[in-house]
């Protein structure tokens, strides 16, 4: 699996955005594939670790895709199974305790079922997005404006944002999936907790949306609240201040959880709770995927080495209050997608070992 960057969306660090206006910082980089990663993999590890009780949990799963899909039929030529597929996936900071739908995971998805192979580009959340017909701004902030006008013009926030996104990425978009950090927590309360060793004190309190990190150096047993707060920390505003986190840090964190759920599943507690994990999943989704298409990419890609997944994350400048994205590295994450789709993309090892190329 070619991968650049292993984080979920960093929060906001108001520090940062206290520097002199125009001065330049070290490129940030965007978050984004975690989320997406530890919820479709508790997911896909819920069913295939419960052993002898897999039969309840295909049938779990499968009323969650009917629930979570939408009702309409695809025509055979449109298959998941038969034609290359490209996809909008946004993760919103959604808590009900604050109510905001800011989308701080935004990834375009390629997937090719003749390759079996799939092409994930990520986008920095602070992207200064300026394009024709929208008001700049950064790019987390459309989602939350289209739902807020969606009863007006009509048009779903899902459609808006695939639109919008397709247009920038000069690529037909067939669907978009939102996901939220709700469905983190409740995967991982489903689950009975998480167990993982914290490696340091973590303190940081946000009145603003109700944050309470307060996690002490040791080893835990962290509920869905904690297990968020754990992944996310990344710095302290209280007295006396705790260390702050870097990138590498939370991605290792974020990591340690991610193994220690799949670890979860493999106990008692974890087989239980494995049907729970797959409904927590649906409750948090919603998709304009067909039931039948969801079903159709699941037969699909099951079985996809992550050799053949390539994730790319596009990075940018960062000016205060916006990521200027990096119009070279944009252009090749453009092209990759496309060549994901036309069957031109360079093949894996994996893939050539399989061909025997």
């Amino acid at each position: 699996m070619s991968s650049y960057n292993k984080g979920l969306p960093p929060r906001d660090d108001r520090s940062k955005r206290s520097s002199a206006k125009g001065s330049k910082q070290p490129k940030k980089q965007s978050g984004g594939k975690t989320l997406f990663k530890v919820l479709l993999t508790i997911l896909i590890v819920a069913v295939l670790g419960a052993g002898g009780v897999a039969g309840y949990l295909m049938l779990t799963l499968n009323n969650t895709i009917n629930k979570t899909g939408t009702s309409g039929k695809v025509a055979a030529e449109n298959s998941a199974k038969v034609k290359p597929i490209a996809m909008l996936l946004l993760g919103t900071d959604y808590r009900p305790e604050t109510g905001t739908h800011l989308s701080d995971v935004i990834m375009v998805i390629a997937m090719n079922p003749k390759t079996k192979s799939a092409t994930i580009v990520s986008l920095p959340r602070d992207t200064r997005f300026q394009m024709k017909g929208y008001r700049t701004n950064k790019l987390n902030a459309f989602y939350p404006k289209f739902l807020a006008a969606e009863k007006k013009s009509g048009i779903s926030a899902k459609e808006e944002m695939k639109t919008m996104l397709g247009k920038y990425m000069d690529l037909p978009l067939d669907y978009t999936t939102v996901l939220n950090f709700q469905g983190f927590r409740d995967v991982v309360d489903a689950l009975g907790g998480v167990d993982v060793t914290v490696d340091a004190n973590m303190c940081y309190v946000d009145n603003a949306d109700g944050t309470n990190i307060n996690l002490k150096k040791g080893a835990q047993h962290l509920n869905g609240d904690k297990a968020l707060d754990y992944v996310r920390y990344r710095k302290s505003n209280c007295k006396p201040k705790t260390k702050p986190s870097n990138d590498f840090e939370r991605n290792q964190r974020q990591n340690e959880v991610l193994h220690a759920l799949i670890d979860q599943t493999k106990s008692l507690n974890g087989v239980i709770g494995a049907g729970k994990a797959i409904e927590s999943i649906g409750d948090n989704m919603t998709t304009d995927l067909e039931a039948e298409q969801i079903k159709n990419m699941i037969a699909a890609y099951w079985s996809i080495s992550k050799e053949n997944v390539t994730f790319i994350p596009v990075t940018g400048e960062w000016k205060s209050p916006y990521v200027y994205i990096n119009d070279s590295e944009l252009n090749k994450a453009k092209q990759a997608l496309k060549d994901e789709l036309a069957g031109t993309k360079p093949q894996s090892e994996g893939q050539r070992n399989q061909s025997g190329k």
